[in-house]
């Protein structure tokens, strides 16, 4: 069994990864700094937890130079956010990348990283692959685009064994449902538990290629187990593209009632995502997605059941 480090290891996906990881017996370091993730992630049982910020290197290196493999998934996400702060957003994201990068080339550790198909931007091609020119819109997805090209230097230049995902709208348990930056799946949902109107930022046209949070795990895990690494980015998603709209009608089965308030588009939203998954599936042949409205389902009733567990936890504000 492997001595593995999770940077974000607090929050929605990497809570959802310690929890896999304990399962199958690894030793566990968990970082993140609870700005945004919550101490009720955090089993003391099946991992040690330091609360430090990716821009503390020091302390840092103190937590993850003995890990073989560190699952950076930290960040301070949110574009909203990043253009309410962006030189926070750029410290955290790219800064913070830096310094975990340089304690794996002290280290050597397999660095698996969760970049954003933010990194497309201007690009509207459909759909995307990961040859494509990058063209970021907000400052979130130039911080992002900045740590990618960290993270394929630090492979080129120093040997630091990486894989870079590019995430592509990942939702399900344990993803916080009731902050301003709260993403659209658990809010919509949040809020139509408690019969309250959703807000849709345009006609409801736009399209995401939603990832259920489980495949992303099972991906990680084999990306860890057989050692895959590549020299650029591959996208995490399936090419499954979802109007908001459509999802609507989806969650109308679960809340007849569902009231929408169709609102401006807001600056630095992608109007359309979705992946062209044929690298993604070339590395990971055996891992297989759930079917959407599934796998929505499945998070309905996970926040109708234990959404409580997630709410109600720090500010998040600037």
């Amino acid at each position: 069994m492997a001595h593995v480090a999770v940077t974000g290891g607090a929050g929605f996906i990497g809570s959802n990864l310690v929890a896999a990881l304990a399962e199958k017996g690894h030793s566990i370091s968990v970082v993140d700094d609870l700005s945004t993730g919550l101490a009720s992630n955090i089993d003391p049982s099946i991992c040690d937890f330091y609360e430090i910020s990716l821009v503390d290197h020091e302390p840092l290196a103190s937590a993850l130079l003995k890990a073989e493999v560190i699952f950076h998934l930290g960040a301070r996400g949110s574009v909203p956010r990043s253009l309410k702060s962006p030189v926070a957003t750029h410290d955290v994201n790219a800064t913070g990348t830096l310094n975990v990068l340089e304690i794996a080339r002290e280290s050597g550790a397999h660095v698996i990283y969760s970049s954003s198909s933010s990194v497309y931007g201007r690009n509207g091609v459909l759909p995307k692959d990961e040859t494509m020119w990058l063209g970021p819109m907000t400052p979130y997805a130039a911080s992002k685009l900045a740590a990618e090209g960290y993270m394929q230097a630090y492979g080129a230049a120093y040997n630091v064994p990486i894989t870079l995902f590019r995430f592509f709208n990942v939702f399900g348990p344990k993803q916080r449902p009731d902050h301003e930056y709260a993403a659209v799946l658990p809010k919509w949902i949040w809020k139509a538990m408690h019969n309250e109107p959703i807000d849709v930022y345009g006609d409801g046209s736009q399209t995401r290629d939603f990832t259920y949070v489980k495949t992303v795990v099972d991906v990680c895990l084999d990306a860890m187990d057989r050692k895959v690494t590549h020299e650029g980015a591959i996208n995490l998603a399936f090419g499954n593209r979802v109007s908001l709209n459509e999802t609507i009608e989806m969650l109308k089965k679960h809340f007849p009632e569902l009231q929408v308030n169709y609102l401006p588009m807001r600056a630095g939203d992608v109007k359309d995502s979705q992946n062209s998954p044929g690298l993604l599936k070339k590395l990971f042949p055996s891992v297989a997605p759930m079917e959407f409205e599934s796998a929505l389902s499945e998070t309905v009733n996970w926040l109708k059941a234990d959404g409580e567990s997630v709410a109600n936890g720090p500010s998040v504000s600037d």
